[in-house]
């Protein structure tokens, strides 16, 4: 087993409901009222903290797009800023 691998389990209940283990929720970085992800690959499921999820797949989608639009320093990024701030 890999040394970052973490093994638990938990019962499913009657409507499909489960605990997710303590040491799970934490390593997750959730709680009560959090949203989590189901990502199925193949017969593998990974669950993962929603938000960081989705911070993820933004990153990825944006990736490159600043160098794209030739936003290659601060200074470039504050002076687009300012220019929309004047548009509006």
């Amino acid at each position: 087993m890999a040394a970052n691998m973490f093994v638990d389990n938990a019962k499913v209940m009657a409507k499909g409901q489960i605990t997710i283990p303590k040491d799970i929720r934490e390593i997750l970085g959730v709680s009560n009222g959090d949203r989590i992800t189901f990502i199925v690959e193949g017969n593998t499921v990974r669950i993962v903290n929603s938000a960081i999820y989705a911070m993820q797949m933004l990153q990825q989608e944006m990736a490159g797009e600043a160098s794209r639009t030739n936003l290659t320093s601060e200074a470039d990024v504050m002076r687009l800023v300012e220019e929309l701030r004047n548009e509006a």
